[in-house]
């Protein structure tokens, strides 16, 4: 289970079980992104292949990522909608075979199925990146806890179709804790102890919600569980400002470190070169 000091969440430190690694987090890590889609957002279609995902994952691996996050399914605004079949068949060997080649790799895999997650499970996944919170596959939570491994939790809407639809929030910190509490008291009582939170920048949030989740980043879950922050080449960045996702690096450095300094533990991310800790 997640171990964890007392102090502020800027210096608190965790630790993370998986798969018998005991990973710090007093540290912050980097968790390199490694999309298996021939339509997401960024870099649709680069690494759908065994071959060009082993040279991503090398790639990440060298540039200071300690995680690997692969997902076989885009999420972004009107992406195709995929069942668990075809991430499986679009997984392939990747899993397995980077484990191969990079033993000492820590791999996360980004998966709303049940069936995917056994899957992962089964080819040597270190943990689960889940953007539902449990919420599309009624199944996914049994699955997750069976495995023992590290679940990331993450804020959205209810369903997948409404994921990406703007709410209007009275207070959007109040909000994300309050579905923390609720959703932290259903894993654990599923006997989920290894939790990840990411407050789901990108998902059905307005620009100033988001803006708003980074300035008062460090009130973000009370410190209990470290968090994660998922930004890179996200739209409320770029758009505002009338520029494409690849043209903001140094926009989404600033923000990075801000989101560092107000106690980020993990940092996912498409360049882990772009961040240096």
């Amino acid at each position: 289970m997640v171990i964890s000091s007392e102090t502020s969440n800027h210096s608190q430190f965790f630790f993370i079980n998986c798969n018998g690694k005991l990973i710090d987090l007093s540290t912050p890590k980097l968790m390199g992104i490694l999309n298996l889609t021939p339509d997401s957002f960024s870099d649709g279609g680069k690494f759908n292949t065994e071959k060009n995902a082993l040279l991503q994952a090398e790639n990440l691996l060298k540039n200071g990522a300690t995680f690997i996050d692969i997902g076989a399914q885009s999420t972004r605004p009107n992406a195709e909608f995929l069942k668990a079949e075809e991430e499986i068949r679009r997984i392939g060997n990747v899993i397995s075979s980077i484990k191969k080649e990079f033993p000492e790799s820590l791999i996360s895999l980004d998966t709303f199925y049940s069936d995917v997650a056994k899957f992962g499970y089964d080819e040597g996944i270190d943990l689960v990146n889940d953007i539902s919170a449990g919420q599309f596959d009624s199944e996914l939570l049994d699955t997750v806890a069976k495995t023992g491994l590290p679940y990331i939790l993450m804020h959205v809407n209810p369903t997948y179709e409404s994921m990406h639809e703007k709410i209007q929030f009275d207070d959007i910190i109040l909000s994300i804790n309050r579905f923390f509490s609720e959703k932290i008291l259903e894993l654990n009582q599923k006997g989920i102890k290894d939790i990840i939170l990411d407050p789901g920048f990108g998902f059905g949030k307005t620009v100033e919600h988001q803006y708003k989740m980074i300035d008062e980043f460090e009130y973000i879950g009370y410190g209990k569980h470290p968090i994660l922050a998922g930004i890179s080449k996200k739209s409320f960045i770029y758009k505002p400002l009338g520029k494409k996702p690849n043209e903001v690096e140094k926009e989404t450095l600033d923000l990075h470190h801000q989101l560092l300094q107000r106690g980020a533990k993990i940092i996912r991310l498409h360049n882990p070169d772009t961040l240096k800790i």
